[in-house]
């Protein structure tokens, strides 16, 4: 049987099927700017988009190493094209059904234009427009520099790195095959930033596209209401208001976060732990919290600031500079680099004099080397 299904190529259907699949959404991606969606489509491939981007940063933090997640440039291409796709689809349905009312967009460009407008569309427009500005001025310009200047880098270094190899295999401390590792690893390292310099481009580019097709929908979608639709100028500003900010919420908020994992990892360091336990493990010196709490508890005494609230503050930082006065990330290291060394074999078993003489001896080798 098992040969039957193989003969059949019903035993690589998984490999068939991702093979497949990459093509046909990107298809389905070129369809999506041409073809009109239904509303429930709409909604559908909204609500993917932001599952996709909250999958890529969740993989781009528990990542160790950058080349790791090296499939990272083309992912953002194509959540990239995926939101514009849908921008585009949005601004047919908006354009040509805002004038029957908020729900005409679909639920997700409803509920989100409801939720940052909150009765006050002053408001939410100000909100909308910091959102944008977070992004694009800060976050991604920051990740587009810090790309730019890692792909050079990288770029300028592998001479000497191949060279190292080189030395260290000649010398006989590397194998052939460990050198060749070594080589296609420093080959990936330069290929992944460099695609990482140019893919930084695209979530520029979108963020730039999340300013300008909001407020394309709000003035088209003003005039037309007030001249094809005969409505009035309140009812057509409700209508197109709402549902621009929202759809402009709903392709900014994945935005947002696949330009947060882009400066996550391009601002990598290699390391043997995630994030957050590598940056837990860096912060938690006994000797930074202890000001800190100092500080808090001062600001707390001054006379007009939430005192309460600086108090909690400054006792919360207190506690934890208290649980970490007998650890440090430098201790650690060299408790965990001195296992295995007769001295710490000698100190383990518990003989002082074993002690001193493992210390004599590893002084007489040093001083012989």
């Amino acid at each position: 049987m098992e040969m039957t299904l193989s003969r059949l190529g019903i035993g690589n259907v998984k490999s068939l099927i991702g093979g497949f699949v990459m093509p046909i959404g990107i298809l389905v991606l070129v369809a999506m700017m041409v073809l009109p969606l239904p509303v429930y489509l709409l909604d559908t491939f909204f609500v993917s988009n932001i599952l996709l981007s909250l999958l890529i940063l969740m993989v781009a933090m528990h990542t160790h190493r950058p080349l790791e997640f090296s499939s990272f440039p083309t992912l953002l291409l194509i959540a990239t094209v995926l939101r514009l796709g849908l921008n585009v689809a949005s601004t047919r349905i908006i354009l040509g059904n805002g004038h029957e009312g908020s729900s005409a967009a679909g639920k997700v460009i409803e509920a989100f234009g409801q939720f940052v407008i909150a009765g006050n569309f002053a408001v939410g427009m100000f909100v909308f427009v910091i959102l944008v500005i977070i992004n694009l001025v800060v976050i991604t310009k920051g990740a587009g520099r810090v790309s730019e200047v890692s792909a050079r880098f990288t770029l300028d270094a592998m001479p000497g790195k191949q060279m190292a190899i080189d030395a260290d295999l000649n010398a006989g401390v590397l194998s052939n095959e460990e050198a060749k590792r070594r080589r296609e690893e420093i080959t990936q390292e330069a290929d992944f930033y460099g695609a990482m310099d140019g893919a930084s481009k695209f979530v520029k580019g979108d963020a730039i596209a999340g300013i300008l097709i909001p407020g394309i929908n709000i003035i088209g979608g003003l005039i037309i209401g007030l001249a094809q639709h005969g409505l009035s100028l309140e009812s057509a500003a409700e209508s197109y208001i709402l549902l621009s900010i929202g759809d402009g919420l709903v392709a900014q908020i994945p935005s947002l976060l696949l330009a947060i994992a882009t400066a996550i990892i391009v601002t990598r360091v290699s390391s043997t732990q995630d994030m957050a336990k590598h940056i837990g493990r860096q912060v938690s010196l006994f000797r930074a919290w202890v000001p800190v709490a100092g500080v808090l508890l001062l600001i707390g005494f001054v006379p007009g600031m939430p005192n309460l609230l600086f108090l909690f503050a400054a006792a919360a930082a207190g506690l934890t500079a208290y649980f970490l006065r007998n650890f440090t990330p430098e201790d650690n290291e060299t408790a965990q680099s001195a296992k295995g060394t007769p001295l710490w074999a000698a100190a383990r078993s518990g003989g002082l004099m074993k002690t001193v003489v493992s210390l004599l001896h590893l002084i007489r080798l040093n001083c012989l080397m």
